[in-house]
């Protein structure tokens, strides 16, 4: 299938940016990708949250759901992806110049959350003057983000679908971030403020967390060694390798970081008395959708979710993909969408 037309702006914000850390940014922007017309009663909106190293360009990465009469049909809907904060692909981030100094954020940037993300999103949103989301849609950070929007929007939430994501980062996944952290700090250029800094710490982040995001199973279908006599240059070895050169051509060191770090402050139920409270409080009609062998966010914190949303069920996709399957297993997603939303 072609590739849908969309436009690729950047909306800019007329005062800075309050972060919930008291900091601010100076002359906020928002970059985002749009697909399709936003209809005369603004309501036939679907609105994607990328995960964490994704960009707003979700017809490139989630390309299967797009199409006529697919979950993404551009005839049919206004579908708005925004870049996260602190991402290097357009928005506000640490790769970008700090008006205040004239020079690089870099290490600099100011600390931020993921909820700090959804209010920014939620700029863009009235932006359009856009009050109902017919869809809401993410997976992995994307899902949480997504429930920061939805607890902050409430009824103006139609539907939601939550994709391989928890109510608050866990332990595992912090120090699974924080084993990340402690390899970019391993590398001495990543405090200079130029936009190659860190590349050999990133490089090696890659190889650390890609285990996390797939599986004994696949790594052993699609890295197996044909020659039993080898004894090196395995495949698996320079299929990290080859991942982690891969990496660091397309993001930066600095935001990485910034990105790990507000994705630990993941929490719906922080400063709201509770995460059961929080998440009952979320009117949309939801379905979850967890994946049998994901190892980085088990099946488990997907159920707790569908449990503590008032209209949520549950959906669980079997797969040897792990973590990854939200980008893979289009086909079951797509099934499971339809069963529990009508799109």
């Amino acid at each position: 299938m072609p590739r849908v037309t969309y436009e690729y702006s950047f909306h800019h914000l007329d005062t800075p940016f309050i972060l919930e850390s008291g900091q601010q940014i100076d002359e906020p922007v928002i970059a985002y990708h749009s697909y399709g017309k936003l209809n005369e009663n603004k309501d036939n909106v679907i609105f994607i949250c990328h995960a964490l190293t994704a960009n707003s360009d979700a017809d490139d990465w989630w390309h299967a759901l797009f199409g006529k009469g697919d979950i993404f049909d551009w005839d049919k809907y206004f579908i708005i992806c925004a870049n996260n904060l602190g991402s290097p692909y357009g928005t506000s981030a640490p790769n970008q110049i700090d008006p205040s100094t004239n020079e690089l954020y870099g290490m600099d940037f100011p600390f931020f959350t993921i909820r700090d993300t959804a209010l920014l999103h939620i700029k863009l949103l009235e932006h359009f003057n856009i009050n109902n989301i017919k869809l809401l849609i993410g997976g992995s950070c994307g899902g949480n983000i997504c429930q920061e929007i939805a607890y902050l929007w409430e009824e103006r939430i139609q539907n939601m679908v939550l994709l391989c994501c928890s109510s608050m980062e866990t332990p595992w996944t912090i120090a699974i971030h924080e084993s990340q952290r402690i390899t970019l700090n391993s590398d001495p250029t990543l405090k200079l403020k130029q936009l190659d800094a860190g590349q050999s710490g990133l490089k090696a982040c890659r190889g650390v967390a890609l285990p996390f995001y797939r599986t004994h199973a696949s790594f052993k279908l699609r890295q197996k060694e044909i020659d039993i006599n080898k004894v090196q240059d395995f495949r698996a070895s320079t299929y990290i390798n080859y991942q982690g050169d891969k990496f660091v051509k397309r993001f930066n060191a600095h935001c990485y970081y910034k990105l790990l770090t507000a994705l630990d402050t993941h929490n719906v139920g922080r400063g709201r008395d509770s995460i059961e409270k929080a998440l009952s409080k979320i009117k949309a009609n939801t379905v979850v959708i967890g994946f049998d062998s994901d190892i980085l966010i088990p099946k488990i914190e997907q159920q707790f979710i569908a449990k503590h949303i008032p209209n949520a069920a549950y959906a669980e996709i079997k797969t040897l993909f792990g973590h990854d399957a939200f980008l893979i297993e289009t086909d079951d997603i797509r099934k499971q969408i339809r069963n529990h939303i009508n799109i």
